[in-house]
């Protein structure tokens, strides 16, 4: 299956929290969009590897995902090396995505700035024809996807751009959601931390509020890139 676009999160959740409306939006224009999550989070304070899974699958569900699958990298742990490029080559082969979406460049996590090179360096390795790959047995052809892009997350980093996802808030808010034992539950007996807080998941929505007060918008996701974006005329910008 070939996507338009392939988003990658060092966690179940990344996505969503980061990117959950553009993906929306992009899915209701047609477009096919698939996820790759680095590792299960089962370092996460609350919750376990199982109810992750289960939980990003219903994420996966709401959004309308084509594919999600799960690399299995060790949260916490992994690292930028050939091992693990060779990983994400693999999917950036299998799915021949146009655009990578990726991870902050720079974040209080230390698996979202790892996570985010780790996949940019891959969307250029993997353009090389003499990295060689298999996937079921079959040598796969090189690609490197055409842009690559980077969400927000913790940190209130400046984007490049941003899109306007006025009309897909609550589908973004319902994804996230989804991640019942991560974020704010009142009921919860289990240990605080950053983001149980609900402060943490108001700032979802005042966040994509307030970047789509900045450009005359509802609600607006920010995204930093890793070269210049490029219009045919000024008429292009909005």
């Amino acid at each position: 299956m070939k996507l338009d676009i392939l988003a990658f999160g060092a966690h179940p959740d990344d996505i969503e929290l980061g990117a959950g409306g553009t993906i929306a939006k992009a899915i209701a224009d047609g477009k096919k969009v698939g996820v790759i999550d680095l590792t299960k989070g089962e370092l996460g304070t609350r919750g376990t590897a199982e109810t992750r899974k289960a939980e990003a699958a219903n994420a996966a569900e709401i959004l309308g995902l084509s594919i999600r699958e799960n690399l299995g990298f060790a949260d916490g742990f992994f690292t930028n090396d050939k091992e693990h490029q060779l990983e994400i080559i693999k999917m950036l082969r299998k799915y021949q995505p146009e655009i990578v979406l990726c991870n902050a460049i720079d974040d209080r996590h230390i698996d979202h700035g790892k996570g985010s090179k780790l996949v940019s360096d891959a969307c250029f390795l993997s353009g090389l024809i003499k990295i060689e790959t298999k996937l079921d047995g079959v040598i796969q052809e090189k690609w490197r996807p055409k842009h690559v892009y980077h969400y927000i997350q913790w940190k209130n980093i400046e984007p490049d751009f941003v899109v306007d996802i006025s009309n897909f808030m609550e589908i973004k808010q319902k994804s996230v959601d989804a991640y019942q034992t991560q974020f704010f539950n009142s009921k919860s007996n289990e240990p605080e931390t950053p983001i149980t807080s609900k402060s943490f998941i108001d700032s979802v929505n005042y966040r994509a509020k307030d970047l789509g007060r900045l450009v005359g918008v509802d609600y607006a996701e920010g995204f930093t890139v890793e070269r210049y974006i490029a219009v045919d005329s000024l008429f292009d910008l909005k």
